[in-house]
C-alpha cells in the first residue's frame, strides 16, 4: 500500500517527473491526461509550464521545438483516444460505477461546459483540469462530427502547448532564478485552475437552470 501511495505522490510531483523521467515520461503523462478517464488527476498545466522552464534553464537538455512537437502530438493523440473510446464504448462508460479513478460527476461537469460553450469547449478545456480529460470522451459520447472534433482538438492543443511550454521556456531563459520558486508556481497554477473550474461549473449550472425555467412555466400554462 505504501508503494502505491508513493507512486501517486511521484505522479503528482511535476518537478520529480521532469528531472527523472525527462521528455519521454512527460509525453506519456500528457497523452494519458488528455483523454483516458483515469488520468484526470495527473498534472497538466504546470507540468507543461515547468517543462518549458526547465528546458529554458538547461536543467532539461531538450530542444524547445522537439519538446513542443512531442507534447503537442501526445495531447492530440490522447484526446483522439478519448473521443474514440467515448464513441465506441459510450454505454459502458455511462453505466460504469463510480470508483477512485472514475466519477460520473466529471462527465456531468463537462456536459455543462458543452451546453454553455459548444464545440469551443474543446479549446477552453485544455486549460481546465478534469474537464480537459473528459471533454474528448464526451465528444465521442454525443457523436460530435469527427472533422469538427479534430479541428478544435488541434487548435486547442496548439494554443495550450505554445502558451504554457513557450511561456515557461521564456521565463526560465530570461529569469533563471525563478527555478528556485517552483513550489510557488505550482500553487499558483493550482489556485487559478481550481477557481476557473469551479466558476465555470457554477456559471454553467446557473445558465442551464435559467433556460429550464421558461420551459417549465410554459408546461404549467
Amino acid at each position: 500500500m505504501d508503494q502505491i501511495i508513493e507512486f501517486f505522490r511521484y505522479l503528482l510531483n511535476s518537478e520529480e517527473i521532469i528531472r527523472t523521467g525527462g521528455l519521454v515520461l512527460i509525453t506519456v503523462i500528457i497523452f494519458v491526461e488528455n483523454g483516458l478517464f483515469f488520468g484526470f488527476f495527473l498534472p497538466g498545466d504546470y507540468l507543461l509550464f515547468l517543462s518549458g522552464m526547465f528546458a529554458g534553464t538547461g536543467i532539461l537538455n531538450v530542444p524547445l521545438w522537439l519538446m513542443m512537437v512531442c507534447i503537442f502530438g501526445a495531447a492530440v493523440l490522447g484526446s483522439l483516444t478519448g473521443y474514440v473510446s467515448g464513441r465506441y464504448f459510450g454505454d459502458r462508460i455511462r453505466n460504469r460505477p463510480d470508483s477512485l479513478l472514475f466519477k460520473k460527476k466529471h462527465i456531468e461537469t463537462t456536459r455543462n461546459y458543452f451546453l454553455k460553450y459548444g464545440s469551443r469547449t474543446l479549446i477552453i478545456a485544455r486549460f481546465l483540469p478534469v474537464v480537459r480529460t473528459f471533454a474528448p470522451i464526451l465528444s465521442g459520447l454525443i457523436e460530435m462530427d469527427f472533422r469538427y472534433f479534430m479541428l478544435y482538438n488541434v487548435i486547442g492543443a496548439a494554443i495550450w502547448v505554445v502558451s504554457l511550454v513557450g511561456g515557461g521556456f521564456y521565463l526560465g531563459e530570461t529569469f533563471p532564478g525563478f527555478i528556485n520558486y517552483v513550489g510557488y508556481i505550482i500553487i499558483f497554477f493550482l489556485a487559478i485552475t481550481t477557481f476557473t473550474v469551479i466558476k465555470g461549473y457554477i456559471s454553467a449550472r446557473r445558465d442551464i437552470k435559467q433556460e429550464k425555467e421558461p420551459e417549465e412555466e410554459n408546461k404549467e400554462a
